[in-house]
Parts: C-alpha cells; structure tokens; sequence
C-alpha cells in the first residue's frame, strides 16, 4: 500500500530523525538516493549534460549534493541559482569542488543551457511552498518542458501543493519525481498527479505514524486480500446478493451495463427492479427480475440506484429506507435528498462524477476538479456517506469519525479510456455486488475503482473501448490480482 502524508507530519519526523543524526546527514542520504536515480534514468552519467534549478531552501541543498555526485561520476553540471545570496552554502561548495558550475538564473536566457540539458534537475522549491511559481522560475520550467531532455523534481514539482495536489499558477511538468521518506498527497492526486511524472520513494529512515496518513492507495496485495472468495458451503445466497434499481425506457442500456458489472463483482445472485427487464434478460438471464417495486423483490444485501434512471424516482425511497447497504450513483444522485441519506443508519456509498459533485456541493466544476481532494471529503461529510469520485484519479472518502477506513484513498489503477459512455454504470454495479459480498463501504469502494481500472486497461491496450469490454475483461483482472 502507498500511504501519503501531509507536510506537518513529514516535517516533525524529520526534526526527530536529524536530532538524532550528524548534523547534514539527513540531506546527504537524500542526496545520495536523488544523485542515483538520476543516473539511472540517464543510463550513462560520463559526458552527460545536467542542469540543476536551484531555489533557496533544502530543495535547492539536495540538488546540489546530488549535483557533485553526478559531476564526480563525469557530467558536466551547471546550477541555476534563482536566490544566489540564499542558496545553501554547504550544497554550493560541494558542487564546486567536484567541478560544477555555479551561474544566475538568468543565465540560461543567453546561454540555453536548459534546453541542451540531458537532466534537469527541479529544485526550485519543496514540500512547503504555496502557489505557483514566481515569473524567473517559470520561464526555466517552461525550458525545461520544451527541451528533449528529461526533467526530475526532487521531492515535488515545484509549484505544485503538497498537501492538497491543486495547482496555482505555474508549475514545473517533470517525467519523474524523486520523494523522500513518504509520498505526499500531492503526488497521488490530480492535477498535481499530472505534473509528477513516474513515482521513486526514497528511504531516508523516517519513522511516521501510520493513523496520521492523510491517503493511502491500494496495490496488488491489499487487493487481492479483500477479494471475496466462496467456501466450501457457499450458496449463491450466502455469497450476497445485490440489488439492481436502474434503466428506463429512454436508457435500458445502463441497466443491462449495472448488471453487467454486478453479475462479475462477486455477489452469488443479482436482482434487477425496474423497467429494462427483457433488455437484462436478454443479455444475462441468470439475472433475477422484477417489475418492482424494490421492498417486493426479495432480499438483498446491498443495493445499487440511479443508472440510467430519468426523472423516476418511484424506487428510491424503498432503497434508502432499507437496512442494507446502498450505492447511489448518476440520477440517483440528482433525486435523492440529502437529509434522508444523511439519516441512514446502513451505510450509504456515493459515486459522483466531477459535474455531479459540483451540483451537489453547489460549485463550478472546475472548482471540483481544481479542488479533487477537498471536495470528495466535503461530500463525505456533508451526507455521512462513502464518497467515490471519479475522474482523472478517483478519490474515496469515508465520512468523517468513520472507524472503516479513516485516509481517504486513491485509486492507482485508472486510465483515460475509461472515459467512455457506461463505464461508470459498470463501476456501481461491480461495486454493489462487492457490498452485498460483505466488504465494508471504503473497501468496497476502492477494490471496484481499482479493478473497474485494471480491466479497462486491459481491455483497452492502447485502443478504444466499449464499457461492455470493461465489464468482460473484470474476471481476467480478478485472476491477475489474486494471483
């Protein structure tokens, strides 16, 4: 599991370490894993060309020290000081006794020597700098965007916020990003995400608190350890069943595409309530229907509302007055009341996307997407619910004092093709038949994110996909992941 931390919690467990340490021994064992990363991204560091992007702070000290490992291997390494008369001395002195070169920043609008560089080096500014950056360093993070060399951020890109992954102003865009004793949220969390580039963690010997993680992401392992697996006296009731309320006459297809994802997500049974019943039978007739209403279909243990639902909301308070759990997704979103989800004893799953979020928080979606982290734990508290919100990265929130699962989590696993018509329909149904399987709502929640992720990949493989393809490549992912 990657788990992230915000910056307070790394800061004071990095006062502790180096109390303990000679003084500068912290910075050099960053130094010491920045300086060997870049080599092998590199693959040959003699005659190699390395720009280093100074700022002020430790950031800058790191760059530096790992700066005078490359140039003592054979680069030629040139520091860019953007604060000449603040940048660490210590770093400064190191990287000219192996031979580098010190100039202004402002060197490098005559002499280019960004965009001749094989490597360059963001240090510009680290984990506690706010906003973007200031005009001299941008023109150098836009050199190093337009040079053909690649770029690594020591820590984070500059310009980016640590903690809540939002972006303000500019920002360095690096192919890779080298992070010291913990992730932070930033790095997980689009748009932040986006400007990171591949991920390397940096074991610096931090000891951090594991109930103070501010996210965790889910990886094989976890998952396949939640994965839901039949005994030997299993029957098709006691594996859970899982309740299907979608479709309608103008969108049928979201409800075979709701079944279509609970039929594969573990559940041993899948009720279908609603109108698009010739159209589910049609396609899975192992589906047990009903013309509804929802309390006289028989007994589930999760259900799943609103795909391709319209303006009906004749089941819905059937569904949310049940005492099981309950995934409201799409319509169900726009037509359930927010005082009467709030009042549910069962647990509540939410699964908005970026424009739903908005419209229930009452805010643009740009300010959702700009705000990703903040907003899904906004919704979590607002209606005491599971919050799972799609997008570029999907975040799921337990409402808060939650014993389930108390860092919000980020699924790892998405990937732009999933950007199709119904995917999303698949994604609640995969995800309900996971609650009726038994797994508490944040567990259920990220083990569908991260499956219904898997499989788009799969099926995509670099081409378009359908979300009915998603819907069939979810076994072959469930293999892979318990394997």
């Amino acid at each position: 599991m990657r788990t992230a931390y915000d910056v307070e919690t790394v800061r004071t467990a990095e006062r502790a370490l180096m109390a303990r340490l000679p003084e500068g021994a912290l910075m050099q064992r960053a130094a010491a894993g920045l300086a060997a990363a870049c080599a092998d991204l590199l693959g040959k560091v003699y005659g190699s060309r390395i720009a280093l992007l100074v700022g002020s702070g430790d950031n800058g000290g790191d760059a530096l020290y790992a700066g005078a490992r490359l140039a003592r291997r054979g680069a030629g390494v040139t520091a860019l000081l953007l604060s000449p008369d603040r940048a660490h001395a210590s770093g400064l002195a190191a990287l000219r006794s192996a031979g580098g070169t010190v100039l202004g920043a402002e060197a490098d609008a005559s002499t280019g020597i960004v965009g001749r560089a094989d490597l360059v080096v963001d240090g510009i500014v680290g984990i506690g700098g706010k906003g973007g950056l200031r005009p001299r360093a941008a023109q150098l993070a836009t050199a190093a965007a337009a040079s053909d060399g690649l770029t690594v951020a020591v820590d984070l890109p500059s310009g980016v916020d640590a903690d809540t992954g939002t972006v303000h102003g500019e920002a360095v865009r690096a192919d890779a990003t080298v992070t010291f004793g913990a992730y932070k949220p930033g790095l997980l969390v689009d748009p932040a995400r986006a400007h990171a580039g591949a991920l390397r963690l940096i074991d610096i010997g931090l000891e951090l608190p594991p109930g103070r993680a501010e996210l965790t992401a889910l990886q094989h392992d976890d998952v396949a350890a939640l994965l839901p697996e039949p005994a030997g006296e299993s029957d098709k009731y006691r594996r859970g069943v899982v309740g299907v309320v979608a479709g309608s006459a103008r969108y049928p297809g979201a409800a075979v595409l709701a079944v279509a994802g609970a039929l594969r997500g573990g559940a041993g049974a899948v009720r279908y309530v609603g109108p698009a019943a010739q159209a589910v039978l049609s396609r899975f007739p192992e589906t047990l229907v009903s013309a509804g209403p929802p309390a006289g279909a028989g007994r589930v243990q999760a259900w799943v509302i609103g795909p391709g639902l319209g303006d009906d909301a004749s089941g819905l308070a059937d569904v949310l007055s049940a005492d099981v759990p309950v995934l409201i997704d799409a319509d169900g979103l726009r037509l359930a009341d927010a005082k009467t989800v709030r009042a549910r004893t069962a647990p509540t799953v939410m699964t908005p996307h970026a424009g739903e979020a908005a419209a229930l928080l009452g805010v643009e979606r740009g300010r959702v997407e700009a705000e990703r982290l903040a907003s899904v734990r906004e919704l979590a508290e607002r209606y005491a619910a599971t919050v799972l919100l799609k997008g570029s990265t999907t975040l799921i929130a337990p409402p808060p004092g939650d014993g389930d699962s108390s860092p919000t989590r980020v699924n790892p696993t998405g990937t732009p093709w999933l950007a199709t018509a119904g995917s999303g329909d698949v994604l609640s149904g995969l995800t309900g038949s996971l609650l009726a399987a038994g797994l508490a709502p944040a567990d259920a929640a990220a083990t569908g994110a991260y499956l219904h992720g898997l499989a788009a990949r799969h099926a995509a493989d670099g081409a378009p996909v359908s979300a009915q393809d998603v819907a069939a490549a979810i076994p072959a992912v469930w293999r892979d992941v318990r394997g």
